[in-house]
């Protein structure tokens, strides 16, 4: 008896009325948007875009001006991925992920019995990554730049040097982290010694305005070289980590080829290995599209059972066969055909969960001979970026480089620090995303780019480590089939399943008590998630060419445009 009134009064917490309205509609400009984290960075980019720059140059704006006022995932030592859809059709993709140094190994993060050192790769300097950051600014900006690249850095410098005033979301993390980064660093920034931070208090951070100040005017040597890489290397020996000059001098971003293909008629544009991401939406969108979900409605039982199910089979593939291409032969073609995507689906029971101990990575043809922060932008010529960008967990490492202000990263976590081990998103890996000097670890990242009929139509991405996907996801099926605007579909109530561990989470209010209790007697554990699944931004073309900005109210996040 007392199990049955545990069950309904859980059910009824999950299925919360949300204040957030799925019919709203976002900012609407004419010409050009930027929806980003933080409003200060969104302002930099639509300032950029006014004076002229494309949306190359407002990424690199934008990219700058959030390593200022989003600390905890905005970066210049850690890395993303960028996805390009330019205004007469051509596409581009930019991996600008960490890698591991030199002096990494498989077993670094293991004791002398085999055994997971825990915490090692998540905290302190031995987590940290090569930054890519910065080399896949100055590489974008070569390529498809316009403006002059001092101008594109000074608006963060700015910020970093006379301040900004917190909000009050980026104050309660300030002082959250406090502890941990008087724990990890070697030699504390004055700011953070500050025992309580509030609304409106205005940051300043010299050390990083002067870092900007060389990425400014010396470009990718500003970091890689100099006066910063020597600071590197210096917090470095002091913390026990191993990123040395040669390893920063060595890292390279690289263009890839980006991942098409179709799915309820439009044309997916997104990100290829070492991102997860754009393999597994495809997969999720392939499999949605063979089901009746506009007919079933928006997060019923029978729409979310199906896409949970989706999801419990495409991070089971995600575990075992995906990795860095440059290390280890990717399947992509075959996890990317549609006979293979349907058959994972060949044990669906529509009324029933599976197990996922009963769920293993399929056998896809061989190939031929995941705090992060995401920002969308498309400028007047109607060119579009979809980037996202991350140091990891929120603050990365907790590690700030002294000297020069600014955190690194802590992606060695999305290594497999040992086959089948879970790391701190509790996503298993295998052989495929095994430690390796020089390698790219495995990402949730999903910056995406849709088409219909052949014109853009919608620029999405996310936040949210394992979530990113499963995000990014049910907003592109809010829009395409429940005919959301850009605001309500990214406002809507969210859920994630990855295989393992076997459980739902779901946001307050993302199921309603009818839902929630079938799903329950259909076998799916379902678990609440306080603070909320994702943080997205996104563009929509509407009809009249006209475009929708979508600013996740689950942040900070802004969207401006003229």
């Amino acid at each position: 008896m007392l199990r049955k009134i545990t069950v309904y009064f859980f059910i009824l917490f999950i299925s919360g009325c949300t204040n957030r309205s799925l019919t709203e509609r976002g900012l609407v400009t004419e010409k050009a948007m930027v929806v980003s984290a933080h409003p200060l960075a969104s302002e930099v980019g639509a300032t950029i875009l006014e004076r002229g720059g494309n949306a190359i140059d407002a990424a690199v704006a934008v990219q700058f001006a959030l390593a200022v006022v989003y600390p905890d995932a905005g970066n210049i030592g850690g890395g993303g991925f960028l996805v390009l859809r330019q205004q007469d059709g051509s596409i581009d993709a930019l991996d600008y992920r960490e890698k591991a140094p030199m002096a990494a190994h498989r077993d670094m993060y293991l004791d002398a019995e085999g055994e997971v050192l825990e915490g090692l790769s998540f905290k302190g300097h031995l987590a940290a990554g090569v930054p890519g950051t910065v080399d896949g600014m100055v590489k974008a900006h070569e390529k498809y730049g316009t403006m002059p690249w001092a101008e594109l850095v000074q608006p963060a410098v700015l910020l970093a040097a006379q301040g900004f005033p917190l909000t009050q979301k980026e104050a309660k993390k300030l002082n959250e982290q406090r502890e941990d980064f008087i724990r990890y660093n070697t030699k504390r920034p004055a700011f953070i010694l500050q025992d309580k931070w509030r609304k409106g208090d205005t940051l300043r951070l010299p050390d990083l305005a002067h870092a900007l100040e060389r990425i400014r005017d010396n470009g990718r040597a500003g970091f890689y070289e100099g006066t910063t890489a020597t600071l590197i290397e210096e917090e470095m020996k002091r913390g026990g980590g191993i990123i040395t000059k040669e390893d920063l001098r060595a890292y390279n971003s690289v263009w890839r080829k980006p991942l098409t293909a179709e799915a309820y008629d439009y044309r997916i544009i997104t990100m290829p290995p070492p991102s997860s991401g754009g393999i597994a939406l495809i997969q999720l969108l392939t499999i949605s599209e063979d089901y009746p979900l506009h007919e079933w409605g928006w997060n019923t039982a029978k729409s979310a059972h199906l896409m949970i199910e989706a999801e419990r089979r495409v991070y089971a593939d995600r575990a075992t066969h995906l990795g860095d291409p440059d290390f280890y032969k990717v399947p992509v073609q075959g996890l990317l055909q549609e006979d293979y995507i349907k058959s994972r689906m060949k044990n669906f029971a529509p009324g029933k969960a599976t197990d996922s101990d009963k769920i293993s990575a399929g056998t896809p043809a061989p190939p031929e001979g995941p705090n992060t922060t995401h920002y969308s932008i498309v400028d007047p010529m109607g060119n579009a970026v979809s980037v996202t960008t991350t140091l990891n967990s929120s603050f990365g490492s907790k590690i700030f480089v002294a000297g020069a202000g600014f955190l690194l990263n802590n992606e060695m976590d999305d290594f497999s620090v040992k086959p089948g081990y879970p790391n701190s998103y509790r996503l298993i890996g295998a052989e495929a995303n095994a430690i390796a000097p020089g390698k790219r670890m495995l990402s949730s990242m999903t910056p995406t780019i849709l088409e219909k009929d052949g014109e853009l139509h919608m620029v999405v991405g996310s936040m949210g480590g394992s979530t990113i996907i499963t995000t990014v996801y049910q907003i592109i099926i809010n829009v395409t089939v429940h005919d959301f605007p850009m605001q309500g579909a990214i406002n809507a109530g969210r859920f994630h399943h990855q295989w393992k561990p076997d459980f739902v989470l779901s946001e307050w209010g993302a199921l309603g008590f009818g839902t929630g209790l079938k799903l329950w007697l259909q076998g799916h554990k379902i678990v609440p998630k306080s603070g909320g699944i994702g943080r997205a931004t996104g563009i929509l073309v509407l009809p009249d060419g006209k475009l929708e900005g979508g600013a996740d109210p689950r942040g900070d996040d802004s969207a401006a445009g003229f």
